[in-house]
């Protein structure tokens, strides 16, 4: 059984909020309690079995909205004392009308949580003797939001495991579900929440990103699954504070016929290959990519599908570690350590890998990841000094064959427009520019201002592409400097 101490300390979101209330002893507002309603929905969803214990004061009392998601053998409500025991546990029975059978003591080390709390010394108050209460402070904790903090967020979920194996509690405060306190330590946990209670896997795979003063998020694997914003996935949205969602409609599978009026519209693209067999892409490259990809074999380039092993990542690990600079910018994954190399090849999910062989060394390898209707081309990369055996070539004239084998109708390569280099080896190598719409679908009254001003919009796709090109020399020096200034 997972057992949850949940400490509701203030009673919203934002902490500047929850002070100044505090001290006013006023409620105002829909979002009072608003985190600890987003746990208990976390909890009532869970297909694990869970015993949540919450601990109120006299400022976070539930309301009637809360006291119904707390009925149910998962729940239990208790008293969280700050000054005065036996009129905190009246206050909270009355306002309850449950049993109460434990205690907790609010901390307030802090002056300020002295003062917001009228507690004028660090001393916690003292217990009666006859308190008919029993402490919760005997059972052994792991506080999960101050783990997320010190550990990040896999390593406190395999903490948090363990600790539960151990029979000890996970103990969180609603405050931190998503924000995180430096002074305190603490969160944010919510990722790490629902993967031990096994809830909201339709937000695994989301990337949430700050633009200005809004939160605009989106699906990462939305090129390898249709992905549509239903009511539910939308109000969970809400919950996590984020203004805009945005999607790309797969037109190669189906099309959105009647888009609501509120989202907003944006051009995109991908670079499309329709894989019909190996024999009609072989005929439809051109006479020098043909050329190429004889040269490697020529040149001894072996290629095959490769297990995702300990050898792979070690020759992975190699070539991205072989230069700083790649097509003549700084290359991301210089310097990265093969334990984290070996870690993220072991954990891929829906992906194969293609590796090109010279003798017994990685010359290069390319990552293909298997979506609906699509095989999406993540990474391909070979050793810089074996360049002149058109490794790449080979590479994917082999994820051709791979996808033609297994009836794989389309293969893309990423977008077009970004890298004028890249973008002739793609068309030279059959793929095509696949126009699409992209949706941005305001969330918030934050996120439909944010969407009237147009702020969801990239600055480089705004650009013209001949301005484009002619800037990209410029990023590529400015990316180049800095990882020298780095480095050295």
């Amino acid at each position: 059984m997972i057992k949850l101490r949940i400490d509701v300390d203030y009673p919203y979101p934002s902490r500047l909020r929850s002070f100044v209330y505090t001290a006013l002893n006023v409620k105002v507002g829909n979002d009072y309690l608003k985190n600890s309603k987003i746990l208990a929905r976390m909890i009532n969803e869970s297909p694990k079995e869970v015993r949540a214990y919450w601990f109120f004061t006299p400022k976070t009392v539930p309301d009637e909205e809360l006291l119904t998601m707390l009925n149910g053998e998962k729940h239990e409500a208790a008293l969280h004392i700050v000054n005065q025991p036996y009129a905190d546990m009246e206050s909270l029975k009355t306002a309850t009308g449950r049993q109460i059978r434990y205690y907790t003591i609010h901390g307030t080390a802090r002056l300020l949580g002295r003062i917001l709390w009228k507690r004028w010394k660090a001393k916690a108050p003292a217990i009666p003797r006859d308190f008919p209460l029993q402490s919760f402070h005997q059972f052994p904790t792991l506080v999960l939001d101050g783990c997320c903090y010190a550990k990040g967020t896999a390593k406190a979920v395999k903490i948090a495991e363990d600790s539960i194996n151990q029979g000890k509690i996970l103990e969180v405060h609603p405050e931190w579900l998503f924000q995180r306190g430096t002074i305190n330590h603490r969160g944010p946990y919510y990722k790490a929440l629902r993967t031990i209670l096994e809830v909201d896997e339709e937000l695994e795979n989301l990337s949430v990103r700050n633009k200005s003063f809004v939160k605009i998020a989106r699906d990462a694997r939305e090129y390898e699954k249709d992905v549509y914003p239903t009511e539910t996935f939308v109000e969970k949205l809400k919950d996590m504070g984020v203004g805009i969602f945005t999607f790309i409609e797969r037109k190669w599978v189906h099309t959105i016929p009647q888009p609501p009026r509120s989202w907003h519209k944006a051009n995109d693209n991908i670079a499309l290959l329709q894989v019909k067999s190996y024999d009609e892409w072989w005929r439809n490259i051109g006479k020098k990519t043909r050329n190429m990809v004889r040269k490697a074999k020529k040149s001894g380039i072996m290629t095959k599908v490769s297990a995702a092993d300990e050898e792979l990542a070690e020759g992975i690990c190699k070539i991205y570690n072989e230069t700083p600079i790649r097509q003549g910018r700084a290359f991301p994954h210089y310097g990265v350590a093969l334990q984290t190399v070996k870690r993220r090849v072991g954990s891929t999910k829906n992906s194969a890998f293609i590796a090109a062989y010279l003798e017994d060394e990685l010359a290069g390898f390319i990552q293909l990841v298997h979506g609906d209707n699509i095989v999406i081309i993540s990474q391909i990369l070979s050793l810089q000094k074996h360049w002149d055996k058109a490794v790449n070539n080979a590479l994917l004239a082999k994820a051709v064959e791979v996808c033609a084998s297994q009836q794989v109708k389309w293969l893309m390569y990423g977008r077009m427009g970004n890298h004028p280099s890249l973008d002739r080896f793609k068309q030279n190598n059959g793929f095509t520019r696949l126009s699409l719409t992209r949706y941005y679908v305001p969330l918030t009254a934050k996120g439909k201002i944010a969407a009237k001003l147009g702020l969801y919009k990239e600055a480089k796709d705004a650009l013209p592409q001949s301005i484009k090109y002619n800037l990209i020399p410029v990023y590529n020096w400015i990316s180049r400097t800095k990882t020298k200034m780095k480095l050295n």
